[in-house]
């Protein structure tokens, strides 16, 4: 089955800025409420389960010693009845 994206956004941002963002992710989920990924117009809401997969990678792009690095952070979980909503808000947040 192919993969769909619901929701992107790449920035350059201040690391203050990532690690914000990051701890109201963080906060929401600790919380166990929904988690509303937005930039722009652009925006979903997903509801993870209470035991999610975790997943952290980290890589780069071209040759050693150049290129790009990346680190990633992933969540997944087998997608279930009313697990994902689209709201109609804007701006750049996670839940609180």
């Amino acid at each position: 089955m192919a993969e769909t994206v619901l929701f992107e956004s790449e920035s350059e941002q201040t690391r203050a800025a990532i690690a914000s963002y990051l701890r109201n992710v963080a906060e929401t989920l600790e919380s166990g409420r929904d988690v509303t990924l937005k930039a722009g117009n652009e925006s979903v809401t997903v509801d993870p389960p209470a035991q999610p997969t975790f997943g952290v990678r980290a890589e780069r792009d071209g040759p050693e010693g150049a290129g790009e690095l990346r680190i990633g952070f992933e969540l997944g979980w087998d997608n279930g009845d009313d697990r994902l909503d689209e709201p109609e808000d804007s701006g750049w947040t996670s839940s609180k």
